[in-house]
């Protein structure tokens, strides 16, 4: 135990997510598709916790209808989705991954600038390889990505991620304690 630790009561404050990582998916995606095989399903999602208040409503109101805005250019089709945990999911498909990209950095911008940042939870982004669905997932709390492979229900395949997880690090900043890469069951990509 550091003397940090023993001040601070062996808690440390998490680091706040650089915001700009969420773009490294857009150059890692060129690694993914070429050099490891994934086609990326042309769908993301951004989720998080929906809370009661008029100005978070107004504020995500507002922020769809800048997406919607900016699809009429892009060609980004958008839907919301309540799962059975209470989360929000947008859902967004593009067949130009960089629009997605900047689609869920919009949503995040403008949920963090209204002072929602909290509820923020992922973004989620949706390939394919042999059939199979392989997301990654960018946790915002911990500003960092992780591979998540589901092989049938509720199943897991933690080989093909730490595979994925060495063909990635120097593309994206990764997740490092396996303890973090929590699962999303129902991912509605």
């Amino acid at each position: 135990m550091g003397l940090l630790d023993a001040l601070l009561g062996g808690q440390r404050k998490l680091k706040a997510p650089a915001p700009d990582r969420l773009f490294a998916m857009s150059t890692a995606q060129v690694t993914l598709e070429v050099e490891v095989g994934l086609q990326h399903r042309q769908r993301a999602g951004i989720v998080f916790q929906p809370i009661a208040t008029g100005d978070f409503r107004q504020i995500l109101q507002e922020t769809e209808e800048l997406l919607r805005g900016a699809a009429k250019d892009t060609g980004t089709e958008i839907e919301s989705h309540d799962d059975k945990f209470g989360y929000r999911w947008l859902i967004l498909r593009d067949a130009d991954f960089e629009d997605l990209v900047v689609s869920l950095n919009t949503v995040s911008t403008q949920l963090q600038g209204g002072g929602y940042g909290d509820r923020l939870l992922a973004c989620v982004f949706a390939f394919e390889q042999s059939g199979g669905p392989v997301y990654f997932i960018y946790n915002f709390k911990r500003g960092a990505f992780y591979p998540f492979v589901t092989r049938g229900e509720e199943t897991r395949d933690t080989e093909a991620e730490l595979r994925l997880m060495a063909q990635l690090r120097s593309e994206l900043p990764l997740e490092e304690e396996i303890g973090r890469r929590l699962p999303l069951w129902d991912i509605p990509l």
